[in-house]
């Protein structure tokens, strides 16, 4: 076995574990995407997980699988296993002092296993969440220690991931608006505090009952200025490493090169293009063919996965995903801004190919422009519909 088939196992094998089991057989079917032996891969480490597995995949999995119902760390009970990732394993507890309920966070490996590195990346997203207080950004309520291994204290989120979500099909448009809106408002939040995500993905974004969007795992997160007055300072990898998710990271992070907060732009591209068509941007056989797609290939125009999917969004959604950190979005306020105009501007299906006349057309002169407006104003809406249909 290859080590680009492993990663891509672990991968598909982390967001299976985070999803409940009543939803993996969907999530399964659009990760494997066909590939019988992937997915009967994943699914014999899941029957297997709770046992001692050989493979370094089982050793991180299983790690914490020792605490049950009623045990009791610190002052928190424990009340569930509510699920485990590359970043970490999450238990349900009850806090017994001040008698709400919380969710606890281990390091997936046990403390005299866990290096240093691993030890500073999972305190790291303590410290990143912890300086944003956000309606859309899972809050951090302490960090504990017990037998010499970290936890951090969670607010409990009810709800499904947005993988869960997604693997049910694309998402109406209304909908991919209202949550699309919420991620970018967080993502707003944490770099105006000098915090790039750098690992943002369907996976580690929660949608609650309400249809509440909680962005979580700061695990990756780089801090492009000190916080609380200190010294700047970056908390990174090594230029040359790469850190993230195939499928959803930038090219420059893809080729380990340095990172800003365009590259959680590129990312949220490639989020808000599944959640509208149900599809990965960019996809491939193996961790290394996805780095490969993420590097050097177009995605598919969404709008032909999509009938009638508005141009104002493609355009939104392709202007994120553009190989050149200079051609996309440069603030993600900017981006902010034309998703809501997008949201509360009156529909404008995908325009036929526009008559000789574009050129007196505002909106289509806007559209034209890879630095202009990629979105139109109800005013040259009409503009384009007088001149152009």
């Amino acid at each position: 076995m290859t080590p680009e088939r492993w990663a891509r196992i672990k991968e598909v094998f982390g967001a299976a574990l985070e999803a409940p089991a009543s939803d993996r057989p969907r999530l399964l079917a659009a990760a494997c995407a066909g590939d019988a032996e992937l997915r009967a891969e994943v699914e014999r480490l899941l029957r297997n997980q709770d046992s001692n597995l050989q493979s370094p995949v089982g050793k991180l999995f299983t790690a914490s699988a020792e605490l049950s119902p009623d045990d009791s760390v610190a002052h928190y009970r424990i009340q569930a296993r509510l699920g485990a990732g590359g970043m970490g394993v999450v238990y349900r507890a009850e806090d017994t002092k001040l008698g709400r309920a919380v969710a606890l966070k281990f390091l997936p490996l046990s403390a005299e296993e866990a290096s240093p590195a691993a030890r500073e990346r999972f305190l790291r997203e303590a410290r990143a969440a912890s300086a944003l207080n956000h309606p859309n950004i899972c809050t951090i309520h302490g960090v504990e220690e017990s037998g010499g291994q970290p936890l951090i204290v969670m607010e409990l989120i009810h709800g499904e991931t947005l993988a869960a979500r997604i693997a049910q099909g694309p998402m109406s448009l209304a909908l991919a608006l209202r949550l699309s809106v919420q991620i970018a408002a967080a993502l707003a939040k944490a770099h105006a505090a000098g915090i790039i995500h750098r690992d943002l993905k369907p996976s580690n974004v929660m949608v609650t009952p309400d249809g509440l969007i909680k962005v979580l795992d700061f695990g990756l997160a780089k801090f492009t200025i000190g916080l609380s007055g200190e010294s700047t300072r970056t908390l990174t990898t090594q230029e040359g490493t790469i850190a993230g998710t195939a499928a959803y990271m930038s090219p420059e992070q893809a080729e380990g090169k340095p990172v800003d907060a365009r590259s959680d732009i590129f990312s949220f591209g490639a989020l808000l293009y599944e959640m509208v068509t149900g599809r990965r941007a960019f996809a491939g056989d193996s961790f290394a063919s996805t780095l490969a797609a993420v590097i050097k290939d177009q995605p598919k125009p969404p709008a032909q996965l999509v009938p009638g999917l508005p141009h104002d969004l493609e355009a939104l959604i392709l202007r994120c995903l553009e190989k050149n950190p200079g051609h996309r979005w440069q603030a993600v306020t900017e981006l902010s801004e034309a998703l809501r105009q997008i949201r509360h501007a009156p529909a404008v299906p995908h325009a036929r190919p526009c008559t000789g006349r574009w050129r007196r057309c505002l909106y289509c002169r806007s559209r034209s422009s890879r630095h202009g407006s990629s979105f139109a104003r109800p005013a040259t809406q009409v503009h384009h519909r007088r001149w152009c249909n």
